[in-house]
């Protein structure tokens, strides 16, 4: 039982302990709530303090915004009362405007609506005057017919009384008469269009020659060019004979590799001291000069040397073609030409054309051509031009198909020469059609460079094939007696039938000829067609 007492006891005392904490705790709670509730009280009167106070303030500050808002209102209420008028004054102005501007319009509209009523008047009365007339002149015109149908009539009666009677008078048919009418109009119609043509011919034809003689006389007095007729060999002069048993080498070993190398022929035995080259082309020929006269100065002339100096004579040839042509640019004093042309016109000196040189032909075309623009009073430059390369064709025409001024003219046009260059280098033998001057200036100092005597060589067969053509056309219109080509096929005379062609008919004979021969020859320069009438009397006295 004392343990149960004991614990009692430690209860009892605990819950006394507990007893006298909490009431301790409670009094300090309570007089802690009595603190805060005395500071409630505090603080909830100076809140009321306050909020009376913020009150105040904020009824005195809605009264001052509502006495500025009042004021600001009135303003603004004012100024929009302002602007309103003014819009308003505005508004009226511009209707008074527009009202002023429409009644002007109108009353524009209205003078012009007079005006043009007015006009209609006077058109209508216009127009009521002009049916007048014409009614009367329709009168008069049906007056006018009958009469006329009466006077044809009677013209038609004494014309068919006239038939009859030229009928009786004539013995002839009105169809014979009118044949033979048409017979004899037609003659004196030619007869007179054979004189008028022969009438301008020759006024045309005084003052074309002329001018045409004074151009070319002054072209030619001005320059005289040389004349080199190249042949088909060149000649390599040597010191001794002992030398061609060096050219022609063991067994002809050496002169069979030059051969070769060359393209060429070399006769060695024909002339003494000299070795003579031929070959159709003349470059071929001038490397194997320029390769043999290499060999010659070496002293060495075996097989396997020969190939090397034949190629470098061939490089080196290319270098003189191109100073050849840059020589004949500065010669004609021409710049800017582009050098593959230079080294077509450098080609041309080793070509010939009937004998002539090719190289001195173009600088002379080129001298000619100039002089007759200066002449004229046009571009010399493009004239030269134009005449110097009119001929480049010729050295590409082996390798490219077509004529050489066709071939010559695309050439020169994918290297940078302008149209008319190109126009005339392709129309100078007039396969194309001729657009400017130019054209015709290198056409006619072609010709005159060309046609001259000695210029060029042609062969026998040639020159008898053109004499005989010449008389041929010529003996093949009706009332050709005879005819004979002269001076060298540069003339044609014309024997004619005294009485099959007249004086007037000689004129247009002589026409048909030369087109004839244009159409169906071709020839340098040109060719005179002479036609000769004539009456001979003969009587024999006895």
């Amino acid at each position: 039982m004392e343990p149960i007492s004991i614990a009692l006891g430690l209860v009892a005392a605990i819950l006394a302990v507990a007893a006298v904490v909490l009431t301790r705790s409670l009094n300090a709670a309570n007089a802690t709530a009595a603190v805060a509730a005395s500071r409630v009280e505090s603080l909830e009167g100076e809140l009321d303090t306050k909020v009376a106070q913020a009150r105040k303030e904020a009824e005195l500050e809605a009264k001052e915004t509502a006495a500025e808002l009042r004021s600001s209102l009135e303003a603004d209420a004012a100024e929009q009362r302002a602007r309103v008028e003014e819009a308003a004054t505005a508004q009226k102005t511009r209707l008074e405007d527009e009202t002023r501007q429409r009644n002007s319009r109108l009353e524009g509209d209205e003078r012009r609506l007079k005006d043009r009523a007015e006009e209609l008047d006077r058109r209508a009365t216009r127009a009521e005057r002009r049916e007048e007339d014409l009614q009367r002149r329709e009168a008069q015109i049906s007056e006018s017919r009958a009469a006329a149908d009466a006077a044809r009539e009677e013209a038609d009666k004494l014309k068919s009384e006239a038939s009859g009677v030229l009928e009786t008078l004539s013995g002839l048919t009105p169809e014979e008469a009118q044949e033979q009418l048409l017979a004899r109009v037609e003659g004196e119609s030619r007869e007179l269009l054979a004189r008028r043509i022969k009438e301008v011919e020759e006024e045309v034809n005084e003052r074309a020659e002329a001018t045409a003689k004074n151009l070319i006389s002054l072209a030619i007095q001005r320059y005289a060019g040389e004349y080199v007729c190249e042949r088909t060999v060149s000649v390599v002069s040597l010191e001794s004979d002992e030398l061609k048993g060096r050219i022609i080498g063991r067994e002809g070993r050496n002169i069979r590799a030059l051969e070769a190398a060359t393209g060429v022929d070399f006769i060695i035995d024909d002339t003494p001291n000299q070795v003579v080259i031929s070959a159709f082309n003349p470059i071929r020929r001038e490397v194997a000069k320029r390769a043999l006269e290499t060999l010659l100065e070496d002293g060495r002339v075996h097989p396997s040397r020969i190939d090397g100096v034949v190629r470098k004579a061939e490089s080196e040839f290319h270098r003189v073609i191109r100073a050849a042509g840059d020589e004949a640019a500065d010669e004609v004093g021409i710049t800017g030409i582009h050098p593959e042309i230079l080294k077509l016109i450098g080609a041309l000196k080793y070509r010939t054309s009937y004998g002539q040189n090719q190289w001195q032909h173009a600088i002379e075309v080129a001298f000619i051509c100039g002089m007759m623009a200066d002449e004229l009073g046009l571009d010399t430059k493009k004239a030269k031009r134009a005449g110097l390369l009119h001929d480049i064709g010729k050295v590409l025409d082996q390798t490219a198909e077509g004529s050489h001024a066709l071939i010559g003219a695309e050439f020169a046009k994918k290297h940078g020469e302008n149209r008319e260059i190109c126009n005339a280098i392709a129309a100078h033998h007039e396969e194309v059609p001729q657009e400017t001057v130019y054209a015709v200036l290198a056409q006619a100092a072609d010709a005159i460079s060309g046609a001259r005597p000695g210029a060029r060589r042609e062969m026998m067969q040639t020159y008898t094939q053109r004499l005989t053509d010449l008389e041929r056309i010529s003996n093949s219109f009706a009332g050709v007696d005879r005819s004979y080509a002269v001076q060298a096929g540069r003339e044609i005379r014309v024997l004619v039938e005294n009485a099959e062609v007249t004086d007037a008919e000689a004129v247009m004979l002589s026409q048909n000829i030369a087109r004839k021969i244009e159409s169906e020859l071709q020839y340098p320069g040109q060719i005179k067609v002479t036609v000769i009438r004539e009456t001979r009397v003969v009587q024999y006295a006895r």
